[in-house]
C-alpha cells in the first residue's frame, strides 16, 4: 500500500468524554446478530473456488495458498484457521464467525461480508480493496497493512483492535465506530465519511487525508492535537506575534 511506510503523520489520543458537560449524539453502528446453528465439520481437504458452504465448521485447518474465489459461505464458523495467501476474492460471507484466524496476504478483494463477527484475528497484508462490509464486528486482534481502498464499510465496529498501517483511500465509511482501538498509519485520502466515531481511539496517527475527516467525530483532545495538520492542509500558517 503506497505511502504507508511514512510514520511522520499526525498523532492524537482519544478520550472517553468531552469537557462540555453535554452528552454528544452517539453514532451507533448496527451490530451483527450471528446465531450459528449446529455446525457440521468440514470434510473436504481444500476449499473450492465458486463452492457453496452452508452450516459448516472449519476448525484448526490450514488453508494456506488455497483458491476459493467467488465462493459462498453462510452460517459457517472458522476457528483457529490459517489463511496465509488464501484467495477469497469476490466471495460472500453471510452470518459467519471467524474466531482466532490468522493469515498473511489473505485476499478478500471485492468480497462481501454481511452479519459477520471477526474475533481475535491476526492478519498481515490483508486485502479487502473494493469489498463491501455491512454489519461486521472486529473484536480484539491485530491487523497490519490493511488495504481497504475503495471498500464500502457500513455499520462496522472495531473494538479493542490494533490497526497498523491502514489504507482507506477512496473508501466510503458510514456508521463506523472505533472503540478502544489503536489506529496507526491511517490514510484517509479520498474517503467519504458519515457518522465515523473516532473519539475512543486510544492512539490516532493519520498519515494522509486529514482534510477528508468531514463526517467524522473526534474528541476535544483529539481536535487539539490534530489542529496543526488541519491548518497545514488549508495552507494556514500559525506563528507567534512579532516580538514574542
Amino acid at each position: 500500500m503506497g505511502g504507508m511506510g511514512d510514520r511522520s503523520g499526525t498523532t492524537a489520543r482519544g478520550t472517553r468524554g468531552g469537557g462540555s458537560g453535554r452528552k454528544a449524539r452517539q453514532p451507533l453502528a448496527r451490530l451483527p446478530e450471528v446465531r450459528l446453528p449446529e455446525l457440521l465439520p468440514f470434510g473436504g481437504p481444500e476449499l473450492e473456488s465458486e463452492g457453496d458452504h452452508d452450516g459448516l465448521e472449519f476448525a484448526d485447518a490450514d488453508f494456506e495458498g488455497q483458491d476459493s474465489r467467488s465462493a459462498y459461505f453462510v452460517d459457517c464458523g472458522f476457528h483457529r484457521c490459517a489463511l496465509d495467501g488464501t484467495r477469497l476474492s469476490r466471495s460472500r460471507f453471510v452470518d459467519c464467525v471467524l474466531d482466532g484466524v490468522r493469515g498473511v496476504g489473505t485476499d478478500l478483494a471485492e468480497a462481501s461480508l454481511r452479519d459477520v463477527e471477526v474475533r481475535d484475528a491476526r492478519f498481515g497484508g490483508l486485502q479487502v480493496h473494493g469489498a463491501g462490509l455491512e454489519r461486521v464486528l472486529f473484536k480484539g486482534g491485530k491487523i497490519d497493512y490493511l488495504n481497504a481502498r475503495k471498500a464500502v464499510l457500513k455499520d462496522v465496529t472495531f473494538e479493542g483492535c490494533v490497526l497498523d498501517e491502514i489504507d482507506f483511500g477512496g473508501a466510503r465509511l458510514e456508521r463506523v465506530v472505533f472503540r478502544d482501538c489503536v489506529l496507526r498509519g491511517a490514510d484517509f485520502s479520498g474517503v467519504r465519511m458519515q457518522d465515523v466515531d473516532l473519539r475512543a481511539v486510544t492512539e490516532l496517527r493519520i498519515t494522509g487525508g486529514i482534510e477528508r475527516l468531514s463526517g467524522a467525530i473526534v474528541s476535544p483532545a483529539q481536535l487539539f492535537e490534530l489542529a496543526p495538520a488541519f491548518a497545514a492542509s488549508i495552507g494556514l500558517r500559525v506563528e507567534a506575534p512579532m516580538g514574542e
